[in-house]
């Protein structure tokens, strides 16, 4: 036994290790709570959830909901999924380097919310460390908060005495600072001190010397944050009136603590992924080497995938899906960071290359985080859709920064020019810090203000790329007449629209101006411009589908980015503005299609198909295609229909759609002679529409030429078979999902569905679940309190604008209105007995005897009590009600009206809620004047009355003859207001 494992002779698994920490605090009156999402949806201030306490933030800062399970929530356990990469925190660019960084961990944790504290924690901690996990006391190091004498913070002289009753030697408690040993949240918020345990590796020696002192061998493994003051704006410290306890302790390093290795990627957390990285590269197994000792890079390739399989895997299950902003951007540029690493040291093909890791991660974690399990065919899915772009870029974009690296070395430069890295960024998609990464291992470096000038300059210039495209530049007859007399300008070659992937191709014809010009030098910087290639995959709008977008160039060159891509009696032209260079007649280019948008609109047309044979099958024949719309983010599909789609017939055609999905059915595509297309079984055509011969046939499910075998068969009714010159999935388990967001009518006998399908399904259906948990909440509140009237009005707002499944919305609708009902009786009682409160009330005053006895109420009596009766002739008083109804207000006034007309009140009700921005509180009140007080010696008017309140609540009121009413939105200045009204009517009565 090395001195570094103490006493422990358990051999710990990770799964293990985790395991008995979560049991152990459930024994001790702890409630496991599940990891939240790594994605913080419902916090705009994260991008990714990095600590364990970042879902108990509401109940460390007081605002968590009174009713949620949170609320009477004592004390919890948990493991919880972190990210830090990207943002304050971010350990991207150190993974791989070094035996400890990671983007992904796992943070364990265990937490109190007012209820134990710092005896009780720094307890728990060493009896799980020491009595349970068996670690070597002699090998742990704690500090405690040293204080602070310019904060005005004492020495936690407790913490330092309890660890010593704990059993910690004096020698082994050691002071930290404000930095170390002073947690805060924010700026303001909740902190506290915090005590750390740190662990020595070596063992056999007094390491207290080398705690936080950044040395491998002496780690911190737990944290201890005791929070028990809020940090103020002016930046003075206050105590909470609730203590509480955040500990959390790295999942990674205590299992590499536990099993004895000096490196966290030495355990079994990583020991089955580079198993399995191993089988599917081929290279050397791991040998757990760094820096210069790992000479061929190998074992930082191992680290590096590993890691981000891992970060990919839980973001992606999370929604964080890549793309080009926020959280989706850093997942993107993780994912394209490991690319070059696999591909670079570990000589393996991108393109399919971390989904097929996946499945070992899962075996793995999918456990203790199910939806991993769940969400495993997405994952993949989305990681080779992802991967498969990139690498149409990666090999190019390597050869260019080997140009531009070595253009730098000619020119003595120990840097890379801005410009370079701003274009390895926009036309290969090089996240900045993988540029930054090969330029590190050349020697060279990075300009970032060279780099953000240039990023400045292309922004700057698509401003006015983007008023020179809204007048799209088009082929007229006449310029159709000079191509067809060209000669050398070939009809385009369309066909690789249908493949995937780049191809090379030449220059056949430049457009500008409404003349072909022989290069583009001439054309403004902002100015559009076509191009007629001999080949093109890029497609051209028609049939519904929309145009394609993306780039056609030569690498370091000159690039055009194309906007639009349109056919004009079989030439394609694409249109766009020139980026930088010079491209001429004859030129060979590459053309590259944007493929991530391609994609969902892959997606779409497929679906498109599929709704179309769902309508038919539950609507019947009758149903004929009247126009279609297939986008990136949606599709359309207008048809004949006489009314509006029942929601039993809407359910039906969903569950058809997702049936088809889910068989997951390959989708064959080939050209037939038209006359013999149109005699197929069920083909479904658009009426009226003129189709080439031979016509392209697209069948769900049915190779063609099986089709054509037996074209009379009845069997082809039950497949979706259509004529279609679109791009399409490969089979339909690539759809994911279809559902419906709308159906409506757009003209007599024609409806409309709009459907989402893929990625853009899930994120709706996700929009959906948190709605739903969102009411699940707002049934918890109580029906006649202003919190729920308040919450309903915000969620009536989100409810209209939500774009989730038409079934799905119908059904949150009915849940909301049941709610508004409830609520709206519950006013009504409520209303109704605060009308006979107050007419109680005044009806009281009138009945009882005139009396100036000062042990009486006050005439500005409080809802609790009667006012006092200076007078039989008026009354000022506010209302025994909790709410400024204008109601209660007119009841009263209507009643005074018709059986106290020789009687004067000014009435007030204000509302009891506090101040919020959705509905600020107000007061509403109202008056009846005496007809023989308003013609009295000093006579005034209801109205006149009303002013002088308004004068001083703000607000407007009126009325007719004796009453006026209104409503005001100073509240604070309600007693002035009964005041000036008191002073008003007294005044009158005693000239």
């Amino acid at each position: 036994m090395t001195p570094g494992a103490g006493n422990n002779q358990h051999a710990w698994s990770a799964t293990q290790v985790r395991r008995t920490f979560i049991e152990f605090f459930e024994k001790n009156g702890h409630t496991f709570v599940p990891s939240s999402s790594v994605v913080p949806l419902a916090d705009p201030t994260l991008l990714f959830t990095n600590a364990g306490m970042n879902q108990y933030k509401a109940i460390f800062l007081g605002t968590v909901d009174p009713h949620s399970d949170f609320a009477q929530l004592k004390r919890a356990v948990n493991s919880q999924k972190c990210i830090r990469a990207g943002g304050k925190h971010n350990d991207l660019d150190d993974v791989g380097r070094d035996s400890y960084h990671h983007t992904f961990f796992e943070m364990l944790g265990n937490w109190s919310f007012g209820d134990y504290f710092k005896k009780q924690a720094i307890g728990f901690s060493w009896e799980l460390l020491t009595k349970v996990y068996g670690l070597n006391p002699a090998n742990l190091y704690v500090t405690y908060f040293e204080g602070d004498e310019k904060g005005g913070l004492e020495a936690d002289v407790e913490a330092q005495e309890l660890w010593q009753s704990v059993g910690v030697a004096e020698d082994h408690i050691i002071p930290g600072n404000m930095k170390d040993n002073f947690w805060e949240m924010g700026d303001q918020g909740p902190c506290g001190p915090c005590s750390e345990v740190h662990y020595d590796r070596i063992g056999g020696r007094n390491a207290s010397a080398l705690v936080n002192q950044d040395d491998p061998n002496v780690l911190e493994i737990w944290n201890n944050v005791f929070i028990q003051y809020n940090r103020e704006p002016d930046r003075s410290l206050r105590s909470l009136p609730s203590k509480h306890v955040d500990t959390g302790m790295g999942f990674e390093r205590l299992v590499s603590v536990l099993q004895n290795r000096s490196s966290n990627y030495d355990t079994d957390v990583f020991a089955p992924l580079f198993a399995k990285i191993h089988e599917i590269t081929g290279v050397r197994p791991y040998q757990g080497l760094f820096g210069a000792e790992d000479k061929d890079g190998i074992d930082m390739a191992y680290r590096v995938v590993a890691d981000h399989v891992r970060l990919l895997t839980f973001a992606i299950a999370d929604g964080g899906v890549p793309n080009n902003e926020g959280r989706g951007y850093v997942v993107r540029r993780v994912l394209r960071r490991g690319c070059r690493y696999a591909r670079k040291y570990l000589g393996v093909e991108i393109g399919q290359f971390f989904s097929r890791i996946v499945p070992t991660l899962v075996a793995q974690m999918g456990d203790i985080f199910p939806e991993i399990r769940r969400k495993e065919t997405d994952i993949q899915e989305i990681l080779d859709e992802e991967e498969e772009s990139f690498s149409r870029t990666l090999d190019r974009g390597e050869k260019m920064f080997e140009m531009y690296a070595q253009q730098a070395k000619s020119q003595k430069s120990t840097k890379l020019d801005g410009a370079d890295v701003w274009r390895l960024y926009d036309t290969f998609g090089f996240p900045v810090d993988l540029t930054r990464l090969m330029a590190d291992e050349r020697g060279l470096s990075i300009d970032d203000g060279e780099f953000e000038e240039a990023q400045a300059k292309a922004k700057e210039a698509s401003k006015g790329v983007k008023k020179a495209v809204a007048e799209l530049v088009k082929l007229d007859v006449h310029s159709l007449g000079q191509l067809e007399l060209m000669g050398n300008v070939p009809k385009t070659d369309d066909q690789a629209k249908f493949g995937r992937g780049n191809i090379t191709t030449t220059v056949r014809a430049i457009y500008h101006g409404q003349r072909f010009i022989p290069y583009t030098d001439a054309v403004p910087v902002d100015g559009q411009l076509g191009l007629i290639l001999g080949q093109t995959n890029f497609y051209a709008e028609q049939g519904g589908q929309e145009h394609d977008t993306g780039r056609i160039l030569i690498d370091g060159v000159a690039e055009l980015e194309v906007h639009n891509v349109q056919v004009y009696a079989g030439y394609v032209l694409h249109t766009g503005c020139m980026k930088y260079g010079t491209l001429s007649i004859g030129d060979k280019v590459i053309c590259e299609y944007d493929e991530l948008r391609r994609w969902p609109i892959r997606n779409n047309h497929t679906g498109t198909h599929i709704l179309n044979f769902a309508l038919r099958e539950v609507l019947g024949d009758s149903i004929e295609q009247k126009g279609s719309l297939v986008a990136a983010e949606k599709l359309r599909f207008d048809f004949s229909h006489k009314s509006g789609v029942a929601e039993g017939d809407l359910r039906r055609i969903e569950e058809l759609c997702t049936g088809y999905i889910r068989r997951n059915e390959v989708v064959y595509a080939a050209d037939v002679p038209l006359s013999q297309a149109r005699q197929i079984n069920g083909v479904r055509a658009v009426f009226g529409e003129t189709y080439p011969d031979p016509v392209r046939v697209v069948s769900v499910g049915v190779p063609v030429p099986e089709l054509l075998a037996q074209v009379s068969a009845p069997a082809w009714r039950r497949v979706s078979i259509e004529f279609c010159g679109g791009t399409h999935v490969a089979k339909t388990g690539d759809i994911k999902d279809l559902i419906v967001v709308e159906e409506s009518g757009i003209a007599k006998g024609i409806r409309r569905i709009i459907a989402l399908t893929g990625e853009a399904a899930h994120e709706a259906q996700r929009r959906a679940a948190r709605f739903a948990e969102q009411l699940d909440r707002l049934a918890l509140l109580p029906a006649d309190g202003h919190e729920k009237e308040r919450a309903l009005r915000r969620a009536s707002v989100e409810l209209s604008e939500l774009v989730v499944s038409t079934l799905t919305k119908t059904q949150l609708r009915d849940r909301f209105g049941k709610m508004q009902r409830e609520v709206l009786e519950a006013q009504k009682t409520r209303q109704k007995a605060e009308s006979k409160a107050a007419l109680d009330a005044v009806t009281a005053y009138f009945r009882g005897p005139t009396t100036h006895d000062e042990s009486k109420p006050k005439p500005d009596a409080t809802p609790d009590s009667t006012p006092k009766k200076p007078s039989d002739a008026y009354v000022v008083l506010r209302l025994p009600v909790h709410s400024a109804n204008p109601k209660v207000i007119s009841d009263v006034i209507n009643h005074v009206k018709t059986k106290l007309a020789d009687k004067s009140v000014y009435v007030f009700a204000a509302d009891a809620h506090k101040d919020d921005e959705d509905s600020p509180p107000t007061v509403a009140h109202g008056c009846h004047l005496a007809a023989v007080q308003a013609s009295g010696s000093g006579s005034g008017s209801a109205a006149d009355w009303a002013n002088v309140v308004t004068s001083v609540l703000g607000g407007k009121a009126g009325g007719k003859g004796p009453t006026s009413q209104g409503i005001g939105k100073e509240v604070d200045r309600l007693d002035e207001a009964v005041e000036l009204a008191e002073r008003w009517i007294r005044d009158r009565l005693t000239l």
